[in-house]
Order: structure tokens, then C-alpha cells, then sequence
């Protein structure tokens, strides 16, 4: 993949860009602001973009609110979005963006376990939403209803599909069968009121959507 890496922490920015090196990316610019990632994109044209929420001058959330200039300029550009902390607001605000690539949202102590930072980007990069566990479990934390009504289990799946696993993957890590995840997904959809849906990034974003409401 070409990846354009926004950071304004110089040992982030490069200890990202040299892992994904590493594993065979092609970093074609890691800059440390705003105003420099806008013009990364334009000229590079990357399959990924990733960027911090905060970064100068002001230090708020500069590079969240270019991550979502660039989408709706080209709603094909896939984005990871990194934050130190849990920022709810922030979270929705970039998957409310509207339709398109794939979007993600992470904590930055996410990085440090390597591998799962690598698969989450290209997750991404596919096409798929991935949303950090710690923002999914607060975001169903402050959602009691009508949550109560799954059991254990859909709860279970409900984290695993917010976190944009496939059916596959979510079988994996339960150890059970995909017809067993199957059925539980239907069964969460319908006590949600939510159409089911074979794509995993609508699918995630119908979830994710009704959990903010």
C-alpha cells in the first residue's frame, strides 16, 4: 500500500512509518500537520492516509477535521484515524462523514501491538470499518436500550462486528461455528431494529450509528 502518515510527534511519525516499511508498505509521506497532509494527498494520491486528531497550530482537532475534508473531497480515500484517548465526539463525527472507503478510528496505544495496527490499516485499506474496542465498549456502555435485551453472547458479537470482523473473524475469536455467528447476528439486528445486511462496512455503520443516537 502508499500511505501518507500525519503526525506531529517526529518519534510517532517515524516509528509508524518505519513499522509499516517493515511490513512491505510504501510510506510516500509522513508530514506533521494539517496543511502538509492536504497537500500529501493531492500529491501522492495514497491507498490510506493516516493521521492524529490533534496537531498544530491550534491543537484541537486539526487533523480529524482534514481527515474529513479529504473524504468528502474523494469519498474512495480510505482514512485511520489515531487519538490518544477515548473521544466519542470525535469518533462520530468521522463516521458520520458519510458513505464511501473504508474509515477507521483508533487509540494510539493501539500502535504499540504491532501486528493488530498493521491488520486494522489494511482493513481499512479493503474497505472495511474498524473501530477501536475501548471507543466500542464506551459507546455500548452508554447505550442501555434497548441493549438489555441482547444476551451475553450477542453483546459478544455486537463488539466484534463494531470492531469490523467478519463473520469469519468473529467465529475465530469465539470459537464457534459461522452459522452460529450467523444467527446470532440476525437475532442482535432484529432485537436492534436493524436490517440485516451482508456488507461488513454498512453493517458496522448501521450499528455504530444507532449506538450514538
Amino acid at each position: 500500500m502508499r500511505v501518507v502518515i500525519a503526525e506531529d510527534g517526529l518519534i510517532v511519525r517515524e516509528g509508524v512509518a518505519g513499522m509499516l516499511r517493515r511490513f512491505g508498505h510504501d510510506v510516500v509521506a509522513a508530514v506533521g500537520d494539517a496543511d502538509a497532509l492536504r497537500a500529501a494527498v493531492v500529491e501522492h494520491r495514497p491507498d490510506v492516509v493516516v493521521t492524529d486528531v490533534r496537531m498544530p497550530p491550534g491543537f484541537s482537532d486539526e487533523g480529524l477535521q482534514a481527515a474529513i475534508a479529504l473524504r468528502a473531497a474523494d469519498p474512495t480515500l480510505p482514512v485511520l484515524v489515531l487519538s490518544q484517548y477515548v473521544e466519542q465526539t470525535y469518533a462520530s463525527e468521522l463516521l458520520d462523514a458519510g458513505p464511501g472507503a473504508g474509515v477507521g478510528y483508533l487509540l494510539k496505544d493501539r500502535i504499540g501491538e504491532v501486528a493488530d495496527f498493521v491488520e486494522a490499516l489494511e482493513s481499512v485499506a479493503a474497505g472495511r470499518t474498524v473501530v477501536d474496542p475501548e471507543v466500542v465498549r464506551q459507546l455500548v456502555g452508554r447505550r442501555r436500550d434497548p441493549l438489555h435485551r441482547l444476551t451475553a453472547r450477542e453483546r459478544e458479537v455486537l463488539t466484534l462486528m463494531a470492531e469490523g470482523r467478519s463473520n469469519a473473524a468473529v467465529a475465530r475469536a469465539l470459537v464457534v461455528t459461522e452459522a452460529a455467528v450467523a444467527k446470532h447476528i440476525g437475532n442482535l439486528l432484529l432485537k436492534l431494529d436493524l436490517p440485516p445486511a451482508i456488507d461488513d462496512h454498512r453493517r458496522v455503520r448501521a450499528v455504530l450509528a444507532y449506538l450514538r443516537a
